[in-house]
């Protein structure tokens, strides 16, 4: 059992056949959820990492979603660890919608989306296998919450995470909300580990060559 901020989870361990793992982080119904982090909570709450101690391995997190520079910053996550070591963690947050109060809903959005989290895990561990990265070993997690929250949880919890890797949307709108926030807003001075943005038009070849 962990306490992330102001809500219980418990956690549950997949394992399944092709080596991946699964974690599945369950809130209980606690009040109170911290929904932003001010820069001196950062500090405050910042782990010295331990990626590199005896024992332990350098993590790369990622957010995992439907838009399509996710491909982009896996594709450059995965050639870092194959040049250096490390693992990858794909990290899918279901995020609360408006009707969480009612139970049954919220019961079916959260199997909804834990389907879909589990099919883009598969979909990305195939498309690395495809391209040469059959040995990158990948931890996929379900986390629910606000994606700023819980990948502050999530760097918290696994001292082994020394690096976040997001990708740009080439969208002329914008690179994204996550990159905006975390990278252009008021906390990235003050964020525990490195990020690392890759521009999400970037083909494999250029990314293989710049990793």
């Amino acid at each position: 059992m962990r306490i992330y901020g102001a809500s219980l989870f418990v956690d549950r361990t997949v394992s399944f056949m092709d080596n991946r793992l699964v974690h599945f982080a369950e809130p209980c119904r606690c009040a109170g959820r911290v929904s932003f982090f001010a820069a001196e909570d950062l500090e405050l709450s910042m782990k010295p990492r331990r990626s590199f101690e005896a024992g332990h391995q350098r993590k790369f997190l990622l957010i995992i979603d439907e838009e399509p520079e996710v491909d982009s910053a896996v594709f450059f996550a995965a050639s870092r660890v194959a040049h250096s070591g490390g693992s990858l963690v794909l990290l899918y947050v279901i995020e609360p919608q408006g009707y969480q109060h009612w139970m049954g809903v919220r019961q079916i959005h959260i199997e909804e989306e834990t389907t879909k989290a589990t099919a883009l895990f598969r979909l990305h561990r195939r498309k690395l296998n495809q391209i040469g990265f059959e040995e990158v070993a990948t931890e996929d997690v379900i986390k629910e919450g606000s994606k700023v929250d819980t990948i502050m949880e999530m760097i918290d919890e696994d001292e082994d995470i020394a690096l976040m890797v997001l990708g740009a949307s080439i969208d002329p709108k914008g690179p994204g909300p996550l990159v905006s926030t975390l990278v252009g807003g008021k906390a990235a001075g003050a964020f525990p580990v490195p990020i690392t943005v890759v521009p999400g038009h970037l083909s494999l070849d250029y990314i293989k060559a710049l990793a």
